[in-house]
């Protein structure tokens, strides 16, 4: 029997190269009056980047604005108190994140101290916002985390450096923009980083329990555009195509798992990032092979559609064999990118293991992993990922 479920995206979806300047229009549509704009200094300063042309947008919609540039990789709870109070101290009534994950999430986080509480430590977990958050509008400038489409929230706690995520469908953004065209300057490590991270974000929903016949089909379909666009985005970032095909696939990726969930890859990798302030996109990677082969027993044939998926052939394979030839593409996607071999690199310590596990397996997105694992698997699971070459 099909099982019932729901689907969640933003109800509007710009795409294509121009479109950031349907931002006023829609801003106007919405009756946002005042908003928030939430992005970091670095995209502010950059002429005629992502941050000038919204606001060329609004200035010729005649929509006033205030501007926050405080964003910081990984957002930080004193991101989002200090975002909240320019919010109150200038009367705004929505809000406008301009960026990748980071800005997004520093958005969401900041929608949800105004309207749940301030003390947001409080509500990690799923589905725990009873009240809507502000408007808000998802500028997106980064093919990776799909946080423009998504109900995730994650926040570092500076003082504990414990990543936690809140869940809910409040948080989804009203209306996504996603336009190629300003990802053509975007670094090639950073463009990497966030395409592993879409990549893993269409492996784990595929393998999920939670997954159906909708987000199988939006995984399958991320993963063969990245196979087919990132390594030329990486190696050439004004490859328009590549561009583009990264975007769609980054877009694919975020509804499939903004429904089916993600596993122990992303609930480890909060770990990690919020240990050691580490790209999150870098630390999904280093992850996902020693996770994934550990995940393999649970559900073989999977493993063995996403091999076909990554352009292996699996012909006259067992199940078992061609579902190995998932782990050996990974692996390759990953040195093709520049992406290190060891959470070494990012200055994972084994004596923190014992704590990260533990956390990792509070961490919302390890309920739907394919295999249920202990807290000594995962601190093996960290391990592997240590001593991996």
């Amino acid at each position: 029997m099909t099982k019932n479920f729901d689907f969640l995206m933003p109800s509007v979806n710009f795409f294509g190269p121009g479109v950031i300047e349907k931002i006023g229009d829609r801003v106007n549509a919405l009756n946002m009056r005042k908003p928030l704009i939430i992005t970091d200094n670095f995209l502010a300063g950059v002429a005629d980047g992502p941050v000038a042309q919204t606001l060329t947008s609004l200035k010729k919609a005649h929509v006033e604005y205030v501007l926050y540039t405080g964003v910081e990789p990984n957002p930080k709870i004193h991101n989002i108190q200090a975002a909240k109070k320019l919010y109150q101290e200038n009367k705004c009534d929505s809000l406008i994140t301009i960026g990748g994950g980071s800005a997004h999430d520093t958005g969401k986080g900041t929608g949800i101290i105004l309207t749940n509480g301030d003390d947001i430590t409080k509500l990690a977990g799923i589905e725990t916002l009873k009240n809507p958050l502000p408007p808000l509008i998802a500028v997106n400038t980064t093919a990776g985390t799909g946080s423009e489409l998504t109900r995730h929230c994650v926040i570092t706690n500076q003082a504990t450096h414990l990543k936690f995520v809140i869940v809910s469908w409040r948080n989804v953004p009203l209306v996504s923009f996603n336009d190629p065209m300003l990802q053509l300057d975007v670094p090639a490590a950073l463009t990497a980083a966030t395409g592993m991270d879409a990549f893993v974000q269409a492996i784990e929903p595929f393998v999920s329990t939670n997954g159906n016949a909708i987000t199988d089909g939006l995984c399958l379909q991320a993963i063969k555009l990245i196979e087919g666009s990132l390594r030329e985005a990486v190696a050439n970032g004004h490859n328009i195509q590549a561009r583009t095909d990264m975007v769609q696939a980054e877009m694919l990726a975020g509804m499939a798992f903004n429904n089916a969930d993600l596993g122990y890859v992303h609930a480890m990798a909060h770990q990690l990032g919020g240990q050691y302030d580490a790209p999150h996109g870098v630390c999904c990677a280093l992850l996902l092979p020693a996770v994934e082969q550990y995940n393999i027993v649970a559900c073989p044939e999977r493993f063995a559609k996403l091999a076909q998926a990554m352009g292996e052939n699996t012909t006259g394979l067992s199940t078992r064999d061609a579902a190995e030839l998932a782990i050996k593409a990974m692996r390759q996607m990953s040195r093709d990118v520049g992406i290190p071999s060891s959470i070494k690199a990012i200055g994972a310590k084994p004596e923190d293991f014992e704590l990260m596990a533990t956390n990792a397996l509070k961490d919302g997105n390890a309920f739907s992993n394919p295999r249920k694992g202990t807290k000594a698997d995962i601190i093996k699971l960290f391990q592997a990922a240590y001593d991996q070459e």
